[in-house]
């Protein structure tokens, strides 16, 4: 049986599209078309809208009624730990990114005992995956790009993953990220990941397909002609 029948049997969602910016107004954009679930954001992302970062996290929150990640930049558990509970008193909805490291795993298992929901980033093995779960992750998110980046297969990673804490009966979900092009958001569905976030071009690039466009053009020009003969009627 395939990983995707397999995860449907599991789990009845359909896998969600999380929007990969810290910019409002593709938020906006994106979330008037009904299908973004949540956010992710990260330092690089927010640094470029040259905003506050709580401020950024609130005005999304008015957005989207979904999980918004946003990442400390501490390196140490403690100050990790001290930057997520400020975080996560900004909205009941604020998710709190923590890489995958040792000091990562150690502020996970504390902010992850006190409610706090977590999305440990920067995945790049199976077992780095596995430690984040049993430290208590909500959302474990593994790179595609990065790792084809360096002439591996990214989507074998999410696969990999996927698997294991389905062998395991593992509640958390697998994050899809550093998702370059649709065809790792298909690959991603093909493998049964919970969530696919990806940046505002390939939300476009989902939606298009020039055959679409060929038969809409098609389908209004034929519409003209049937108004022009309804007219001589």
């Amino acid at each position: 049986m395939c990983r995707a029948r397999i995860k449907l049997i599991l789990d009845l969602s359909l896998m969600q599209f999380f929007l990969d910016t810290a910019d409002i107004d593709a938020i906006k954009k994106y979330a008037s078309w009904g299908i973004v679930d949540g956010i992710t954001t990260n330092p690089t992302l927010i640094s470029k809208e040259g905003v506050d970062l709580k401020t950024r996290i609130q005005e999304i929150a008015e957005i989207i009624d979904g999980p918004i990640s946003s990442e400390v930049v501490a390196t140490d558990s403690d100050g990790m730990v001290e930057q997520g509970r400020k975080m996560a008193k900004w909205h009941k909805n604020v998710t709190v990114k923590i890489p995958m490291t040792s000091e990562g795993l150690k502020a996970v298992k504390i902010l992850s005992a006190e409610g706090i929901k977590i999305n440990v980033t920067l995945v790049f093995s199976v077992p780095q995956a596995m430690m984040a779960a049993k430290a208590g992750a909500d959302f474990v998110s593994p790179f595609l790009g990065r790792v084809d980046d360096i002439s591996s297969e990214g989507i074998e990673l999410v696969a990999d993953i996927v698997d294991v804490f389905q062998n395991y009966g593992i509640q958390t979900k697998v994050l899809a990220a550093s998702i370059r092009h649709p065809l790792h958001v298909v690959q991603a569905m093909k493998v049964g990941a919970d969530i696919a976030t990806m940046p505002p071009a390939v939300f476009d690039k989902l939606v298009s397909h020039p055959l679409t466009d060929q038969g809409l053009e098609k389908f209004l020009s034929d519409w003209e002609k049937c108004k022009s003969c309804q007219k001589e009627q």
